[in-house]
């Protein structure tokens, strides 16, 4: 069968009483015609509607052109065609670009053929119209219109001309037959072409309204593949591409538009087809990567689980689908027999996927519902039970009130159950995706009385309920580690993942010989782990901040390669372990560099957070530059996000402040007013980071013209940070003895300052400033200690100088000897300084500068007194935030002096004079004093 042709069935035929009024589309009446009606009564009406819906674009109008027999035979006068004659081709239905011009030439056409007829009545005309009206022909058309009504969607047709056509290829010239012409001739078959805006779609099959919803929709995707060869635009004319089905294009007239007609090209088809099919490939394929991995892994290890879980899977023999029909028919009839029910909600759960999903909206289903919570305390334990782990598989959504009476009558009797019968139950909770806090609580509670109870299953499984309830019990704690003791060695490597993620989930604290005993055991079986479990272990090694050297080395050897196959999530923890840890491996780091570009897509704005910060952190710069560029385009399309995770941009920022990259544009987001006060509302502390971000970009950036944060803002921070380091930095036993040391060797604390140079790195800094002849300058005027000094003493005041104070001169030694005791190598006995000897306290040689200001010629030293938590474990590599703020000094015009742990801690246990001769050697160094020079 043609697919432009629309044979009306037998039941659209219309009665021979029928008229015109009776089938004319109900639109039409409030419609404005295309053309007034003739005066004679013989022309039939014509009539055409605006374009409507919400897809706009060009107007198309759609006719159905009609034969009118009589109009033909009235307004031009010609012979009926001889029976046997040549027959022409078959009118087709075809679009037409909206023309004024040529419908208003066309309506002049209409009116000289009417008034030619001469009909003075309508009665004249009106055997011939009805006629016409009756022909199998125009039944066609009103069973169109007896379509639009009985499928409202094809009222969104834009117009209807009831107008036949008959052309002659030859001639092109429009001829009219007389009546009775369709009875001698053979019955010319009538073709509608409907067309639609974009989006939307007609189907032309007859048959598919004989067939089911499923026939139907195969049509339409057939139709819709079909349609994707068929776009095509005129020329000359500036319109949006639109896609016909097949059947329009085959329909287009050369002549009534200046549209080319298409061809189908088998070749382009195929091209598209192929296309389609890679791209679903594709798509298939990356959400098989992408997907989630199941933290349920570990109950397929032992067959014990299956009386401890919830199956999930498909059932092996479903329910036909008449017969759930059959069981909610006889809901209305059923007396409410809890194990009828049971028996009733346990056959549903076995319907296919397609089914059960359907079972939400069906009233039958919620009226057994309702029965099953009416009758809920008649159900014995079992029954119950079964009834929980029928609705995991028909979806009852978290909130039903099925589920709420079942919660209530567990918590009810739970102390009446078995262990295995309430971490089934739990388990269930859990496919649901309910919370409940009571329901755990007891769960708890009862394991605490009954621990011995546990197997190994069970404990596994325990722990897993503890982590997906994001709840630790403080009380199981001390039992919790002594059973993963006592069972270590008989745990599987992915039950010793599932608890790794329980504790990890349930923030639930242990004790690093423990986490010890799990990292010697894993890293001896690495290669036999999965990726996912192995993952688990290195959140919990992150959470506790355990430093075991044989698994992350292990980890360097087994990871690289797996990287490609891991999907993103569980990239981000693998590198967040190592920057968490502060562990550099260039092996992984690069790895995870190389593959992260083409997977930025799945990266949540969490994802994109870690990992710049990571990388940050560690200081590394990956070989791929689109490491960087891809990730922060990635924020760009998670900006939207940001307004609910402030601390994920803040984060990200900072990660590229570390490695010198400031995009502007998502900086000047991040310090609006708007998006500083939603980080200042957030759970988590994020003003530090707010501050650092903030100032880096201010020394960092001079070019940028965007958002800063507010200068009291920033005091605030200031005063905050600096309140923290009087208590937890300043206070350091190596940093005292530093500026102890150095004030003695320079001359006095005011030579000194222990401060933040740049409070927003949040570390101290001994600040020494020099005159490019190596004298030391006084600066430290504000110091509390420096306000005790004596003046105008050309000595430093010691203990050994108070005592002889107090007690008299010893060895009758004058003043100037007493100094010289004070002083450090380098003095001369006068107590004139030698090359890059320090000035006595009080000295007036040099006239004191003002506090903060800047002297010419000048030397600012910021030493730095680092400790291990400042670089790579294990190494001498900084980490991103120290090297941040070396940076920044050095753009400032410090001088930065380091004096690393390695060289400072074992000087701490050694003599006073190798202290000091180590600073002098650190500060008194040529080379810094020639770049004052």
């Amino acid at each position: 069968m043609d697919s432009d042709t629309f044979h009306h069935p037998r039941w659209l035929q219309a009665p021979s009483n029928l008229s015109w009024s009776t089938v004319r589309d109900p639109g039409a009446a409030t419609a404005p015609r295309a053309a007034p009606r003739a005066r004679g009564g013989s022309q039939g009406p014509t009539l055409q509607e605006q374009p409507r819906g919400r897809h706009g674009g060009a107007h198309v109008t759609r006719r159905v052109s009609r034969d009118l027999e009589s109009r033909g035979h009235a307004g031009r006068g010609r012979a009926p065609r001889a029976t046997g004659a040549t027959r022409r081709p078959r009118a087709r239905w075809e679009p037409e670009v909206a023309s004024p011009a040529r419908d208003r030439k066309r309506r002049e056409e209409a009116k000289g053929a009417g008034g030619g007829g001469g009909g003075g009545g309508g009665g004249a005309g009106a055997a011939p119209y009805l006629e016409a009206v009756l022909s199998p022909n125009k039944l066609r058309s009103m069973a169109t219109v007896l379509m639009c009504r009985r499928f409202p969607r094809l009222s969104r047709v834009t117009a209807l001309s009831t107008t036949a056509k008959r052309g002659s290829s030859k001639s092109k010239k429009e001829k009219r037959d007389k009546p009775g012409a369709a009875k001698t001739g053979g019955e010319p078959g009538a073709t509608i072409q409907l067309l639609k805006p974009q989006d939307y779609r007609v189907l032309y099959d007859p048959a598919a309204h004989g067939k089911g919803r499923a026939g139907s929709q195969q049509h339409v995707d057939r139709d819709s593949s079909q349609a994707l060869g068929d776009t095509f635009t005129g020329p000359g004319t500036v319109q949006a591409p639109r896609t016909f089905p097949t059947a329009s294009s085959r329909a287009l007239s050369p002549v009534r538009n200046a549209l080319p007609k298409p061809k189908s090209s088998p070749r382009v088809e195929q091209t598209i087809l192929a296309t389609l099919h890679k791209e679903e490939a594709e798509k298939e394929k990356r959400e098989m990567h992408d997907s989630k991995e199941d933290p349920r892994m570990f109950q397929k290890g032992r067959p014990e689980y299956r009386s401890l879980s919830c199956d999930r899977a498909e059932p092996a023999q479903p329910l036909p689908a008449e017969e759930g029909d059959s069981i909610l028919q006889s809901v209305a009839g059923c007396e409410g027999s809890p194990g009828i029910l049971t028996d009733y909600f346990l056959k549903l759960s076995r319907l296919p996927a397609e089914r059960r999903a359907a079972l939400a909206s069906d009233r039958r289903f919620s009226a057994l519902c309702h029965r099953a919570g009416t009758a809920i305390r008649l159900f014995s334990t079992p029954d119950l039970i079964q009834i929980l782990k029928a609705c995991v598989p028909l979806a009852v959504p978290a909130s039903h009130p099925l589920l709420d009476a079942c919660e209530a009558e567990f918590c009810r009797r739970a102390w009446d159950m078995g262990l295995e019968q309430l971490l089934l139950v739990a388990d269930c909770w859990r496919c649901l995706e309910r919370s409940v806090p009571s329901y755990l609580a007891i769960l708890f509670s009862y394991a605490n009385l009954h621990w011995k109870d546990l197997t190994l299953p069970r404990f596994v499984q325990l722990l897993y309920i503890i982590g997906e309830g994001r709840r630790s019990p403080a009380d199981l704690v001390q039992k919790v580690e002594s059973t993963i003791l006592k069972h270590l060695d008989a745990f599987t490597l992915e039950e010793l993942g599932a608890i790794c993620l329980g504790l990890f989930k349930s923030l639930s604290g242990i004790s690093d010989h423990v986490m010890r005993r799990i990292a010697d055991r894993v890293s001896l079986q690495m290669e036999d782990m999965s990726t996912y479990a192995l993952v688990n272990v290195l959140k919990m090694l992150r959470y506790t901040r355990m430093d075991h050297l044989p698994l992350m080395r292990e980890l360097g050897r087994v990871i690289p390669a797996r990287i490609p196959a891991t999907n993103i999530q569980g990239i981000m923890h693998i590198t967040l372990t190592y920057s968490s840890l502060h562990f550099f491996d260039e092996d992984v780091l690069t790895a995870v560099a190389t593959s992260l570009p083409s997977k930025v897509f799945y990266c949540r704005s969490k994802d994109a957070a870690k990992f710049l910060w990571s990388f940050g952190c560690l200081d590394y710069e990956p070989p791929n530059e689109e490491f960087y560029s891809s990730l922060i385009k990635q924020l760009h399309a998670k900006l939207h996000e940001f307004s609910k995770f402030p601390e994920h941009l803040l984060t990200a920022l900072l990660g590229l402040a570390f490695v010198k990259r400031f995009p502007e544009e998502l900086i000047d987001f991040a310090l609006r007013e708007e998006f500083v006060q939603k980080t200042r509302g957030s759970k988590y502390e994020l003003d530090k980071d707010l501050f650092t971000l903030g100032r880096s970009v201010e020394i960092e950036c001079p070019t940028y013209q965007g958002s800063l944060l507010p200068p009291q803002l920033c005091q605030e921070f200031t005063e905050m940070v600096s309140s923290f380091a009087e208590r937890e930095i300043y206070v350091r036993p190596e940093i005292l003895e530093a500026t102890s040391l150095l004030e003695s060797m320079l001359g006095g604390p005011e030579y000194v300052k222990n401060h933040m140079i740049l409070p927003h790195t949040r570390s101290s800094d001994l600040e020494v400033r020099l005159a490019t002849d190596g004298h030391p300058i006084p600066f430290n005027f504000k110091g509390p200690v420096a306000a005790q000094k004596l003046k105008d003493v050309g000595v430093s005041l010691t203990d050994d100088l108070m005592a002889q104070l107090i007690q008299g001169r010893a060895h009758n030694q004058s003043p100037t000897e007493v100094g010289n005791e004070a002083r450090i190598p380098g003095q001369d006995a006068a107590g004139a300084p030698c090359w890059g000897a320090a000035l006595p306290a009080g000295s007036k040689s040099q006239a004191e500068p003002k506090a903060g200001r800047w002297q010419p010629r000048e030397v600012r030293l910021a030493l730095q007194v680092s400790n291990r938590n400042h670089f790579c474990y294990g190494s001498k590599r900084l980490l991103g935030l120290h090297c941040l703020k070396r940076r920044q000094l050095r753009l400032l015009g410090y001088v930065v002096v380091e004096l690393p742990f390695w060289e400072w801690f074992p000087l701490l246990k050694r003599t006073r004079s190798e202290k000091l001769s180590y600073l002098h050697y650190k500060v008194f160094c040529p080379e810094l004093l020639s770049r004052a020079g």
